[in-house]
């Protein structure tokens, strides 16, 4: 990762920009994009945090929009209950005024990995444009933060990550697993019964 961020860092912002949204475009084997950002930021002190924020949270924004449009694909492999399920929990938050916008943001003012949050988007065909000015608000929020105090907590992520993909293969099943999980649930029972329930997971349909 060390040789790609001295590359792009020559092209400053831009370059930030647009490897950000590759990173943001693919749905696993990646790095968080906060550990690129403090990256760029350990090895160029000139770079304005705040700037270095906008341009993290537009990037990724963008990336996770095309994420998004690849992970409808993968809802045709699911079974009729899990789609009848995905369908119930996103006309519960086409509902509300501002469902989207809200939990986009309160997942995205987190440093945690976001690419399954949009798998699930993807698979749910999510329309609504309040998901993605819910992301980029609280990326620009979460971004900020991580930038600034970068130097107390970029080390012992560096350690993790860094000559191996240990941390990121695991950060992806769990990921991977919570879409399942998300997939499984019975919504239409737990909004109107309040009650939680699941269907029988059938992922592959051949």
């Amino acid at each position: 990762m060390a040789d790609i961020i001295e590359t792009v860092i020559e092209y400053s912002y831009i370059g930030i920009f647009l490897l950000l949204i590759a990173v943001n475009a693919a749905p696993i084997l990646m790095p968080p994009t906060w550990i690129i950002l403090s990256s760029f930021y350990a090895l160029d002190s000139s770079l304005d945090p705040v700037v270095l924020a906008l341009v993290g949270a537009t990037g990724a924004t963008i990336g996770r929009l095309f994420l998004k449009r690849i992970s409808g694909f993968f809802r045709r492999f699911v079974g009729k209950e899990q789609e009848s399920n995905l369908d119930a929990i996103g006309n519960f938050l086409n509902k509300k005024k501002f469902g989207y916008t809200l939990t986009s943001f309160l997942f995205a003012a987190t440093p945690l990995p976001s690419n399954m949050l949009f798998v699930a988007y993807g698979m749910m065909r999510a329309k609504s444009i309040g998901l993605y000015i819910g992301f980029w608000f609280g990326r620009l929020v979460s971004y900020y933060i991580m930038i600034t105090i970068s130097e107390a907590v970029l080390t012992p992520f560096l350690q993790l990550f860094e000559d191996r993909i240990i941390g990121i293969i695991v950060a992806d099943i769990v990921g991977i697993g919570s879409v399942v999980f998300f997939t499984c649930i019975n919504w239409k029972v737990l909004l109107i019964e309040r009650k939680l329930k699941f269907v029988r997971p059938r992922l592959w349909r051949i």
